[in-house]
């Protein structure tokens, strides 16, 4: 699924990325948007890991949807 359909259905897969990072709050998700870039910021911040590992995080997400 590409970005643009993501952020179109960003409410329905909040509870998908709640259930792929755990530790995500609903205020991270909705500061999020669906926003590609604010995503991979969060996960980045709340598991202390790289940017490109949080990038292929997200994508590997995005992948699956």
């Amino acid at each position: 699924m590409n970005w643009d359909r993501i952020e179109g259905n960003w409410k329905q897969l909040k509870g998908e990325a709640l259930s792929q990072w755990g530790k995500l709050t609903n205020d991270d998700l909705d500061v999020a948007e669906g926003n590609r870039e604010k995503l991979v910021g969060r996960v980045q911040e709340r598991y202390g890991i790289a940017k490109d590992e949080a990038e292929r995080q997200v994508d590997d997400f995005a992948n699956r949807m």
